[in-house]
C-alpha cells in the first residue's frame, strides 16, 4: 500500500499580505504530477485544507480544482481528508456523502456521540486489507458525550477516549490520520512561527496513545519530523509560509506499507516552488549586487547590516527584489538602542503586572476584594507565607 501524506494545504493563506494562490495552483499541480507518475493507492490530507474557518470563493475553487484533477487520474485514487484547527468542520464535511461515493472521504467532524465512530476508510493491496481512521482536530470538550458527560482531564484522554471506543483489528495494518500537537517523553517536537500552539504545550497528545498504529500520519507541525517513533510522523507543509521555515527543504512524502509487521517505509520527493522564502543578510550595496536574476521573484526576509545611515534602502531593494517580506537592521547602534530600552524598562512587580493584564483584559481595575485574593496567591506561590 503506497500513499501520498500530505498536511497543512492553508489554502487561502496570505504571507506579510502577498496573495499566495498562484504558488499554491503550482505546488498542488505539483503533486498531480507525481500523482500520475507514481501512482500511489491513495492521498492523505492530515488536515488544515483551509487557512480559515470560513475559506474565500478563490480558496475553495483552488481546493476544488485540485480533487477534479486528482478524480480524472485512472486508476481513481482514492482520497482521505480530516479537517484541522483552522478548518470548520461543517464547512468541510459539506457533500461529504456524495463525495465519498466518488471516493472522496472527508472526516469533518469527529465522533461526538456514544453512536458515533470515528470514519474509517479500508483499501485491499497484496497483503490484505489496510484500515485508515480519521480522526479530525479535537478538543477534550468535543467528547464528552463519549464519556458519560465527564470532561477528560487533557488532550492525551481525549485522544484515547476517541480512539479505546474503536474495534481495531490488530492483526491488520492500521493507520491513523491525525491532526494535534504530539509529543513523547523527552520529544519536543520542533516548530515555527507560522503554527498556533498553547502556550504551555496544554494541547499537547503523548504518542503513547497512538504508537499502536502501524502508521500515524500527523497534520499540524509545518516542518516535516517523526516524534519518538519512524511511524509517527509530520509530514510539514509543501510550501514555506513563514520566514522561520526558510531554511526548511520541503518535500512530498510518500508511505509504502508492505505486509503487516514489517516497519513503514516514507521516501521524499522533491518539490519546486513558484518562489522560494528566503532570508537576504548583509550591507546594502553587497545584497543589491550579490542578488541573481532567477531569485528576484522569491519572497524575501532583508536584514541591512550597514552602520551609516542609508539613503531610500527600501526603495533601492524594491528596484532589485518583487516580494519583500520585512526590512529590518542589525548593526551596533540599534543594538545598544534596544539594550537600553530593555534597561529602562525594568523588572515590574508581579502583582502590578497582573493588575495591569487585568484592566487591560477587564477594562476595570482589581476591586479591594480581588486585589488581597491576588496577593495571597502570590505570598502562597512565592513560599513565604500561608
Amino acid at each position: 500500500m503506497k500513499f501520498f501524506h500530505l498536511s497543512d494545504l492553508h489554502i487561502g493563506k496570505q504571507l506579510y499580505g502577498y496573495n499566495l494562490r498562484e504558488d499554491q495552483d503550482h505546488i498542488l499541480g505539483e503533486v498531480i504530477s507525481y500523482a500520475e507518475k507514481l501512482r500511489p493507492d491513495a492521498v492523505v490530507i492530515a488536515g488544515d485544507i483551509y487557512d480559515r474557518s470560513v475559506p474565500s470563493g478563490e480558496a475553495v475553487r483552488v481546493f476544488d480544482d485540485f480533487l477534479t484533477r486528482l478524480s480524472t487520474l485512472r486508476p481513481v485514487i482514492p482520497v482521505l481528508v480530516i479537517s484541522g484547527n483552522h478548518d470548520s468542520a461543517q464547512r468541510l464535511d459539506y457533500a461529504s456523502r456524495l463525495l465519498g461515493s466518488h471516493q472522496i472521504y472527508i472526516a469533518g467532524r469527529g465522533p461526538q456521540d456514544a453512536g458515533e465512530h470515528l470514519q474509517k476508510v479500508t483499501l485491499t493491496d497484496r497483503w490484505g486489507e489496510v484500515h485508515f481512521y480519521l480522526m479530525p482536530f479535537l478538543k477534550p470538550g468535543y467528547v464528552r458525550g463519549l464519556s458519560g458527560g465527564e470532561l477528560p482531564e487533557d488532550y492525551t484522554a481525549a485522544v484515547r477516549t476517541v480512539l479505546s471506543r474503536e474495534e481495531m483489528d490488530a492483526s491488520a495494518r492500521n493507520v491513523l490520520v491525525s491532526h494535534q500537537f504530539y509529543t513523547g517523553t523527552g520529544v519536543e517536537p520542533a516548530t515555527c512561527d507560522s503554527e498556533i500552539l498553547n502556550v504551555g504545550g496544554i494541547d499537547n497528545v503523548d504518542i503513547s496513545a497512538v504508537s499502536g498504529f502501524d502508521y500515524v500520519a500527523l497534520g499540524h507541525l509545518h516542518g516535516a519530523q517523526r516524534v519518538g517513533q519512524d511511524h509517527i510522523r509530520y509530514c510539514g507543509t509543501l510550501l514555506k509560509y513563514s520566514v522561520s521555515e526558510s531554511g526548511q527543504e520541503k518535500a512530498l512524502h510518500v508511505v509504502e506499507l508492505k505486509e503487516k509487521g514489517s516497519p513503514a517505509a516514507v521516501e521524499t520527493f522533491p518539490l519546486h516552488p513558484l518562489r522560494d522564502v528566503r532570508k537576504v543578510r548583509g550591507r546594502l550595496a553587497d545584497v543589491i549586487s550579490a542578488e541573481k536574476e532567477e531569485g528576484r521573484d522569491d519572497y524575501v526576509s532583508v536584514t541591512l547590516t550597514d552602520e551609516e545611515a542609508l539613503y531610500r534602502p527600501k526603495e533601492q531593494l524594491e528596484n532589485v527584489f518583487h516580494h519583500i517580506l520585512e526590512i529590518r537592521t542589525d548593526n551596533e547602534r540599534t543594538r545598544r538602542a534596544l539594550e537600553l530600552s530593555e534597561e529602562e524598562a525594568g523588572i515590574q512587580d508581579p502583582l502590578q503586572a497582573f493588575a495591569g493584564f487585568f484592566h487591560e483584559m477587564q477594562g476595570r481595575e482589581l476591586s479591594e476584594k480581588e486585589r488581597r485574593i491576588v496577593e495571597k496567591a502570590y505570598i502562597r506561590a512565592r513560599g513565604d507565607g500561608q
